[in-house]
């Protein structure tokens, strides 16, 4: 007989699948998951991530499809967040014994971080003087800015040229990593930075404000949506697409300044064509399910179609994995993005010691100070356990363990 890989909640709406066995599901992503789930244009039912946990908004490590209509919040304000990675031709031994000069290079190439603005200072994690890759990177996704800008004024304020190819803050980061060859990978995390903050922000807000007018009453106010036909799901729908190029443009924008500048620093000749992924895991997509052409919308989610390559990152001292998708229907065709919190920032920063966070990051080359306490690895669920728990989602492809990394 073959054992369920999933376990069904049932509240008032359809079912949540959820992909959470051995992993720990707190009571409030439950809970959150059953207010989606009651939502009138859910089509067959909600599907949830091992890496699951409450959201602001909704609840992220979920899988939402739904007909006619889009919840701006499932999708939230980290519009295209994702992951890229590449590998390349140099192992282990060619790098050198101490790799701060590699963390320093990558830092002074690709700005991270944020610094509070005072009058006439500048913002340590955006650009001022914008180098001409990033112009290049920029040329594609500035005519239809314009067209944007022109139609939402709210986003003409917005950080956007000078946030294409930079970091930011929270779990973003970039990683020299080592495959179970001893390979060399470069991999990084972010999204669409603060224009898909501002984007995603105004379409939710203006999302309550159709609720009030339309005096439609909601078991949570993060579910307001915008219909099918209405004036602002078209808007919000182009708005979004932009955005998530710009995701995944800016992932790119690193990615090539990341290598250029260990390229030059070690004096290798890195070839970096071997093998490229770039996913994004906060996004909305057209797709085709159960007979039905539907908007899927993946909160801290990855998509898995049938070989289709994933990436699912451990926290900065734990393992992550390069993945193929093995086409389940049943999970809308997705996996996880990653661990998942166990603990919110604010309680990790309370629990966790700074003699702590250096223990489980020991070995790797990155931050050990306290600005970082929040992402240490005992903030996450254990990734081991992650990947266990969706077997039939996923098959590894390779395993990596970072050497290196770069945090905001």
């Amino acid at each position: 007989m073959t054992i369920q890989a999933y376990e069904v909640i049932q509240g008032n709406g359809v079912p949540v699948k959820s992909w959470t066995k051995g992993v720990p599901f707190e009571a409030e992503a439950k809970q959150q998951l059953i207010n989606i789930s009651s939502m009138p244009f859910i089509h067959k039912w909600v599907a949830a991530m091992p890496d699951v946990h409450l959201g602001k908004g909704a609840t992220i490590g979920s899988v939402v499809p739904t007909l006619g209509a889009v919840i701006p919040a499932a999708v939230g304000v980290d519009i295209g967040c994702g992951m890229m990675a590449v590998r390349t031709n140099m192992h282990a031994h060619q790098l050198p014994d101490n790799l701060a000069a590699i963390r320093n290079s990558i830092e002074r190439a690709v700005p991270h971080g944020r610094s509070s603005r005072t009058r006439g200072g500048r913002d340590k994690g955006a650009w001022n003087n914008i180098p001409n890759d990033v112009m290049s990177a920029w040329s594609p996704l500035s005519q239809q800015f314009d067209m944007l800008k022109d139609k939402h004024r709210v986003l003409k304020s917005t950080n956007n040229i000078n946030h294409l190819g930079t970091l930011g803050t929270g779990n973003h980061f970039i990683e020299m990593c080592l495959d179970e060859k001893d390979v060399v990978w470069f991999m990084l995390h972010s999204g669409s930075r603060g224009v898909g903050n501002r984007i995603g922000t105004y379409f939710i807000e203006t999302a309550k404000k159709e609720m009030e007018r339309w005096m439609i009453q909601l078991p949570d106010s993060d579910l307001a949506y915008l219909p099918e036909g209405s004036e602002h799901f078209n808007d919000y729908i182009e708005a979004v697409e932009w955005a998530q190029n710009f995701a995944r443009i800016n992932r790119q924008v690193m990615m090539q300044r990341t290598i250029q500048t260990v390229k030059h620093l070690l004096d290798f000749e890195l070839d970096t064509n071997v093998a490229a992924v770039n996913c994004h895991h906060n996004y909305v997509s057209r797709e085709h399910h159960y007979g039905q052409d539907v908007l899927v919308t993946r909160k801290g989610a990855v998509r898995a179609r049938k070989d289709e390559l994933g990436i699912i990152p451990g926290s900065m001292g734990a393992k992550s994995f390069i993945v193929r998708g093995l086409g389940n229907e049943e999970s809308f065709c997705s996996c996880s993005h990653g661990a998942g919190r166990v603990m919110s920032r604010t309680k990790a920063k309370k629990l966790v010691s700074l003699e702590e966070h250096r223990r489980a990051t020991m070995g790797v080359e990155c931050r050990k100070d306290e600005g970082v306490i929040d992402e240490t690895p005992s903030a996450y669920k254990p990734i081991e356990k992650v990947m266990d728990a969706q077997k039939d989602l996923v098959e590894v492809v390779h395993t990596l363990k970072q050497v290196v990394c770069v945090k905001g």
